[in-house]
Order: C-alpha cells, then sequence, then structure tokens
C-alpha cells in the first residue's frame, strides 16, 4: 500500500515537469497572440492529451475527495454546467449523471483527441447528455447567458488568454451563475504539484477581480486544492 502510494505520488511529479507539455496555438488569422505570463503570474503549459490516463487514476479519489468537491458543487437537475478543459471526461460524467436527462453538460476541451476520448467514455456509460464542444485557446465558443456553473478543475492557470476566456465565460453565466476554480494550493508545500500548476488564494482573487468576477464562497476542505465559486459584477 506504501509502495503503490509512493509510486501514485512519483507520478504526479512525473506528469506535471514532463507530460504536462505545451500544445503550440493553432494559427488563425485574428487569434490574439499567447501570453506567457499573466498578473505577476508564469502561465503553464497545456496537458497533452497523451496524458489523458492520469486524469483518470485509481488513486485520485484518495488523493483528491472528488466525490466531496461534487457534492458541494451544488448541481440540481435540469441546470446547463460547463466542464471546461474536460479532458477525457471525468468531472462531465460525473456531473451529468447529477443534472439528469433534462440538464446539459457543455464539454469543452481545445484537443480533439480528448474530446475523442470523452465521447467513447460517454458511449460506453451510455451517458447522452454531455454536449463535447472543441474550443480555441481564447474562445471557449459557449452560449450567452445559458450556464448555471462553469467548473475549472486545475485548468485555469493553463490558460493562454486568461483575459479573452474569463470575458467568454463571464458572458455565458446566467445573472446567477457561478464559475467554480479548482487549483491546486500553492501556499502548501506538501502538495506533490510541480510548482508552475498551482495558484494561491491571493493570485486567484486577484486575476478574478481584474476581470469582474468577485468571491461568492469558497470550501476549504479538499486534500490539494483550492476550490472558490465566483460570480458576476458587471451585472452590478
Amino acid at each position: 500500500m506504501i509502495v503503490s502510494r509512493l509510486w501514485s505520488i512519483a507520478l504526479l511529479f512525473v506528469f506535471s515537469a514532463s507530460i504536462l507539455v505545451a500544445q503550440e496555438p493553432e494559427k488563425k488569422e485574428q487569434a490574439p497572440p499567447a501570453l506567457t505570463h499573466y498578473q505577476g503570474r508564469q502561465i503553464a503549459r497545456t496537458m497533452h492529451y497523451k496524458g489523458a490516463p492520469w486524469l483518470i487514476r485509481e488513486s485520485r479519489e484518495d488523493e483528491e475527495k472528488c466525490s466531496l468537491l461534487m457534492k458541494e458543487l451544488g448541481l440540481k437537475p435540469g441546470m446547463t454546467v460547463c466542464d471546461m478543459g474536460c479532458g477525457n471526461g471525468f468531472y462531465s460524467l460525473k456531473m451529468a449523471q447529477l443534472i439528469g436527462d433534462e440538464g446539459k453538460v457543455l464539454a469543452v476541451d481545445i484537443q480533439q483527441e480528448m474530446l475523442r476520448l470523452l465521447k467513447a467514455r460517454a458511449e460506453e456509460q451510455e451517458v447522452k447528455n454531455i454536449k463535447p464542444i472543441l474550443g480555441d485557446f481564447h474562445d471557449p465558443k459557449l452560449p450567452e447567458n445559458e450556464v448555471d456553473i462553469i467548473l475549472c478543475v486545475d485548468v485555469y492557470h493553463e490558460f493562454s488568454h486568461p483575459v479573452h476566456m474569463l470575458t467568454a465565460m463571464r458572458e455565458a453565466l446566467k445573472p446567477n451563475g457561478f464559475l467554480v476554480l479548482l487549483e491546486y494550493r500553492e501556499e502548501d508545500p506538501e502538495v506533490p504539484i510541480y510548482p508552475l500548476h498551482k495558484m494561491s488564494k491571493k493570485q486567484v482573487l486577484k486575476e478574478m477581480k481584474a476581470n469582474q468576477f468577485e468571491l461568492a464562497k469558497e470550501f476549504d476542505g479538499l486534500p490539494w486544492q483550492h476550490m472558490m465559486f465566483f460570480k458576476r459584477t458587471d451585472l452590478k
């Protein structure tokens, strides 16, 4: 058991340092240039789809208490929710079950390969209320004023166009909707994640305030991550 635990932690370092590599933004005529730094923070590189198995590792529940995260998210049947940076659908599938057939999960990723993995897993589990969306680095391609909750699990720190993405997500939220950010705690050196893939509460609050979001509530009961709920301030 101890050996297995040590191996799992070792993998976290390996994937953070090597598998989490950049996929260069597609060259599009109107796409703005990607940033390397924002608000004093270095932007991390996007996780490559070849690292997708790490997202569904058996140890994830023990390490991150994903079931507790889902409970705190407060999903209800019929909601329209977004799994931003959905990867192979670890959270998309969980969200789909909680919101029921009348609800809808907008699963956004910038890598078509990730969406293929998501579709395969959804078909295997016979889940039909997930809509995969191939987003751009600067545009998640979400509908305006339709989303109740946008969930960003360990992905915001990788946005190469944070202002564009936050603007689009803010516009996608309903007036009473929430942007929920989860980020590995930079304040805790015991969290076994490469430092570039961590964020402090102070930094998160700084960036959200600069983009017309304010903290509505937070949950500090997860082992490794901050869980922070933000609401729009542009409606005031």
